[in-house]
């Protein structure tokens, strides 16, 4: 008998194609006057600066930080502009 091949994690979905898994992070706001927590959520990003753009690989935990700091920042697949 051939073993079975493993199922995907409930939830979990496919990275968008041509995009590979990557999503692109526009900081909109500013972290002045926001808790110590979303500052450093920012930074641990990579937004350093207001109006900064980086791109990130999608994963659970960059998806956990995005969640927390929504409301300060854009997020687009990295393909599109």
């Amino acid at each position: 008998m051939p073993p079975k091949k493993a199922a995907r994690p409930h939830g979990r979905t496919a990275a968008p194609k041509g995009a590979a898994g990557r999503l692109r992070v526009k900081q909109v706001r500013s972290g002045i006057g926001r808790p110590a927590t979303h500052r450093r959520t920012l930074e641990a990003l990579g937004l350093r600066h207001h109006q900064a753009v980086v791109e990130v690989t999608d994963s659970p935990a960059i998806r956990g930080m995005l969640f927390q700091v929504r409301h300060l920042v854009e997020v687009t697949p990295a393909g599109e502009k």
